[in-house]
């Protein structure tokens, strides 16, 4: 299974609840905060159509602007939860 990749911000209480969770549940990511990285903010917007955190890329399927509430479907559907 390929590790998605999660776009975050600092301070951002939506990404500290997904990384929260996705800890929890002992689910592997690759964190890539936006905030001030200009070629990890470009990369967001160009997979997802937008400047919101957190967004995830799961194998091209993008999961963007999102709360634990949307995760868990998104979770489910990979058969990780």
């Amino acid at each position: 299974m390929s590790v998605p990749t999660l776009y975050i911000k600092p301070g951002c209480p939506w990404c500290d609840e997904v990384v929260d969770y996705l800890e929890k549940k002992k689910i592997s990511y690759k964190a890539q905060v936006v905030s001030g990285n200009p070629e990890a903010m470009k990369e967001m917007v160009a997979l997802s159509g937008q400047t919101k955190a957190p967004t995830m890329d799961w194998d091209g399927e993008v999961l963007a602007d999102f709360g634990v509430d949307e995760l868990i479907p998104f979770l489910k559907e990979r058969n990780v939860i």
